[in-house]
């Protein structure tokens, strides 16, 4: 896969709103899950929330240490 493959995506992020961060790569809404897990018997995905509305960037590549945010993991 290319670097490109893995670059993160800057999403607008609302207060008050559940968001399922995509944790197995399968997903085809990246970064959010699409319920592909299932039928890849993959892990589920992590659900979080936000304090404030905010525009963060997430990662794709799966290697974050902060998930569900990038934290350029996928340039190493």
């Amino acid at each position: 896969m290319s670097d490109t493959t893995y670059n993160p995506i800057k999403v607008a992020l609302k207060v008050d709103k559940r968001y399922s961060w995509c944790t197995c790569s399968f997903s085809s809404e990246q970064p959010f899950c699409d319920g592909s897990h299932r039928a890849n018997n993959a892990t589920p995905p992590m659900v979080f929330e936000v304090k404030e509305d905010r525009e963060a960037w997430m990662c794709t590549c799966k290697k974050t240490s902060n998930p569900p945010y990038c934290d350029g993991s996928h340039k190493l």
